[in-house]
């Protein structure tokens, strides 16, 4: 009981006295555990009561939901990844070190709301899969999927209860960047095939992906080697972040592209094969038939006609 007094009277330490008393009482900022709620509510609907709702059901016909909801991201994102520059990266933020101001000046306060906003837009981010369960594209709701999704509110709280700014928004005005681009690609593509006959470079959207979180590896892991103002658990909570998106990431690429090709590949070489092999045992059974008393003339018609049939 002891243990456990000390264990909550840390936990309130730690949220009341240890965090960032600007966003103290914003929505949602008081506590992790609604955050928490609302990201297992978000796992439980899209890999259980979605799919068995839809069990029975026909897809519903989304398209100008999703020309709107997409086009909803696209603007945004441009508008977070244009207060995350407003903030100071490309101009007065050090992409060595970059600590966190704590004071209420008017641009601090706009970068401290960027965050809060950018941790928003994690939520709205659900509707992707939420989409796919709609439309029974179950295949869809992949375990990256899921798990991206699921776990990015919970881990933006963190950054905008403690340090909304500094070093840590590298990450959040990569991924708007990034998010532009994706958003762009799933606009065009829900307008239609006459469209998605041109979006030839969705797999790049991946391989982007897979750099970003490199690069944010590179960012976060080089405070382990200088000194900066900055605290080293979110370098580390940032850092592990990465290796696992860059992980799950390059698993789907892998699965996704790598391996399609690979059997494309060995399924044009297996038919090849067989139209070979048939042609051969076509060839042997017209000697077979020469070799019982056809004429010669009869035994070249029917390879002709054979290999023709090819």
């Amino acid at each position: 009981m002891e243990a456990l007094n000390r264990l909550v009277a840390g936990y309130h330490d730690l949220m009341d006295n240890k965090s960032d008393q600007r966003v103290k009482d914003w929505f949602l900022m008081s506590s992790p555990f609604p955050t928490l709620a609302i990201c297992l509510t978000y796992v439980f609907i899209v890999k259980v009561l979605g799919p068995k709702l839809m069990e029975n059901r026909k897809p519903f016909e989304l398209k100008n939901v999703l020309i709107w909801y997409n086009l909803f991201q696209v603007i945004f994102s441009c508008w977070l990844f244009n207060e995350s520059i407003a903030s100071g990266w490309f101009t007065t933020y050090s992409f060595r070190c970059q600590p966190v101001d704590y004071s209420r000046s008017p641009l601090v306060m706009r970068t401290v709301r960027g965050c809060w906003w950018y941790y928003f837009s994690k939520f709205t981010e659900f509707f992707d899969t939420i989409f796919f369960v709609m439309r029974k594209k179950f295949d869809h709701v992949s375990k990256l999927h899921v798990i991206h999704h699921g776990i990015m509110p919970m881990s933006v709280w963190f950054g905008v209860k403690f340090t909304p700014g500094g070093h840590s928004t590298f990450f959040g005005m990569l991924n708007t960047f990034v998010h532009i681009i994706m958003y762009t690609y799933y606009l065009l593509a829900a307008l239609g095939p006459q469209i998605q006959k041109y979006l030839w470079w969705k797999k790049y959207l991946t391989a982007l992906q897979m750099v970003q979180f490199v690069l944010v590896f590179i960012h976060a892991f080089q405070l382990l080697f200088i000194d900066c103002d900055y605290p080293k658990a979110f370098v580390w909570w940032i850092g592990m972040h990465a290796v696992l998106f860059y992980y799950l990431f390059s698993d789907f690429y892998k699965q996704a592209y790598l391996k399609k090709v690979k059997n494309s590949k060995t399924k044009v070489k297996v038919e090849a094969d067989a139209a070979k092999s048939e042609i051969k045992e076509r060839k042997s059974s017209l000697l077979n038939g020469f070799s019982n008393g056809s004429t010669l003339s009869d035994v070249r018609q029917r390879v002709a006609g054979a290999v023709a049939s090819q």
